[in-house]
């Protein structure tokens, strides 16, 4: 059965995550059936990450075996011509071989969370960014966000229900930058633990308020424990960006 390669941008706010799920719409469950739609095949498609409700992607990878050869061109418009009524669209579609798996070829991940801190709400960027409404120190942000560098025990920045089989993880980038009142938050690794990233966020703005040190989230870190975790931060700021392979 040829194999494809989905490269995919969406919209998190209003579904219920990539994967599918019985109380609503999800991302896999909106491209399947707009895959159906066009080849009349029953498909499963398989995506490089699991993403939370709420949370959104600019460079989402997925695989779908179809029964049939297609163009890739026709694969990649007839799906986003039955995608219309989602908020979300089919970037690229590419012929691979069978031994591509989107989850398990993929060498490193890339997410991005965006803080807005401002005092004014947001209007166009509602449901796209963590509204603070107080200014964060970017700078002792960044500086605390290095102790994440590296490998590391993560459980106190691991969800409860995380069914991964080690706490065990190697970050391979964290950066921390102000462009006026937006702040990204850029972080890379092979892969990470269920709400790991939202974890570490939302420590890492009570460095921002001062609420804490560098050396305190370092000793939150090396504890591994979850309860030693600050508040894990909206899913609304959070972007899958890319998947290398």
């Amino acid at each position: 059965m040829p194999r494809y390669k989905l490269t995919i941008e969406y919209d998190g706010t209003g579904l219920v995550g990539w994967q599918r799920q019985e109380n609503g719409m999800s991302v896999q469950q909106a491209i399947e059936e707009a895959i159906a739609a066009f080849t009349g095949d029953t498909i499963r498609i398989r995506g490089a990450g699991r993403t939370d409700a709420g949370v959104h992607a600019t460079g989402q990878v997925a695989h779908v075996d179809l029964a049939r050869e297609w163009d890739a061109d026709t694969v990649r418009e007839a799906t986003n011509v039955h995608l219309r009524e989602h908020a979300v669209a089919i970037l690229t579609a590419e012929r691979v071989t069978e031994e591509f798996d989107a989850r398990f070829s993929a060498v490193k991940r890339h997410y991005l969370y965006r803080i807005i801190d401002r005092r004014t709400p947001l209007a166009l960027e509602r449901h796209h960014a963590w509204h603070v409404r107080h200014r964060l120190d970017t700078d002792a942000m960044h500086e605390a966000a290095q102790a994440f560098l590296g490998k590391h025990d993560f459980t106190t920045f691991r969800a409860s229900q995380c069914q991964a089989k080690s706490p065990i993880k190697t970050l391979d980038a964290f950066c921390v930058e102000r462009s006026g009142d937006v702040i990204n938050l850029t972080y890379s690794a092979r892969s990470f633990l269920h709400n790991q990233v939202r974890s570490m966020v939302g420590t890492l703005k009570l460095v921002g308020e001062g609420k804490w040190t560098a050396g305190d989230l370092k000793s939150a870190l090396d504890a591994a424990d979850r309860t030693r975790c600050g508040p894990v931060c909206p899913p609304d700021g959070l972007y899958l960006a890319r998947v290398d392979y």
